[in-house]
């Protein structure tokens, strides 16, 4: 009788985080191993992917207003982005749409402070690896993940909205599971991937059918969404080193 373990039992097991009342928790747990994927897909993971595409240095995710402005006083040359109730924070220099990260960002940093994705993004910063993730740039994500077999966990993290799950990041993280077979999988990524594949044919109207998006909607910003449901437009891995510094790597 042989003693070797299947591929499956050897893989990482891959879990999700569904609700920000979990990423309160996750400072606390032992990260220690894991590769944490942070989704925000309506808006923040996807305009950072955007910015990193279009000549960004780097992206710094921080939790308040008043961190990003003290940040601001070491890296004066950085750009302030972020949003407070979806809208632009009062004195900053961008907003949280992925549309404003297309032009005159090449070779800037951006510090950068949402409701949501931010402060998931920081929650994980003492994992061994933290990758800020959307469907923009999944292929890449699933393909860097499958080329690092040593990993303990893969911990899939859902932004959020406000206090609520958001249905975008749910979807997202369940088809980076879906990219990912032969995982041993938690009950919540197995709900993850349940609910993308009701939806997977038609990705653009499901966010549309979000609270967010339904949000961005009734503002007007149908463009955004479509934006950030286009899978995989970019080859690009978004990688939070151990200073917070969010940077595209090859």
């Amino acid at each position: 009788m042989s003693n070797s373990s299947s591929p499956a039992s050897q893989a990482a097991t891959i879990d999700v985080v569904l609700s920000p009342p979990e990423i309160d928790l996750l400072p606390q747990r032992d990260l220690a191993g894991s590769t944490a994927v942070v989704f925000d897909i309506l808006r923040a993971t996807s305009t950072m992917i955007t910015a990193l595409a279009h000549g960004a240095a780097g992206v710094w995710p921080v939790r308040t207003v008043e961190d990003a402005w003290e940040l601001k006083k070491s890296h004066p040359d950085a750009l302030l982005g972020g949003e407070r109730h979806g809208d632009r924070i009062q004195d900053f220099d961008l907003g949280n749409s992925p549309l404003e990260y297309r032009e005159n960002i090449r070779g800037r940093e951006i510090i950068s402070t949402t409701t949501n994705g931010t402060i998931a993004l920081r929650a994980v910063e003492h994992a061994s690896s933290v990758l800020a993730a959307s469907l923009l740039n999944i292929a890449t994500v699933a393909a860097h993940i499958a080329s690092q077999p040593n990993s303990r966990e893969i911990l899939l993290v859902c932004a959020g909205t406000f206090r609520e799950a958001a249905l975008e990041d749910i979807l997202a993280a369940g088809m980076l599971v879906s990219l990912l077979p032969d995982h041993p999988l938690s009950d919540s990524a197995q709900v993850a991937l349940a609910l993308y594949r009701q939806d997977a044919s038609d990705l653009p109207t499901a966010l549309r059918r979000a609270k967010n998006g339904r949000a961005l909607l009734a503002k007007g910003r149908a463009a955004e969404i479509d934006w950030c449901a286009q899978a995989s437009s970019f080859s690009l891995l978004a990688v939070m080193n151990q200073e917070g510094l969010v940077r595209a790597c090859p």
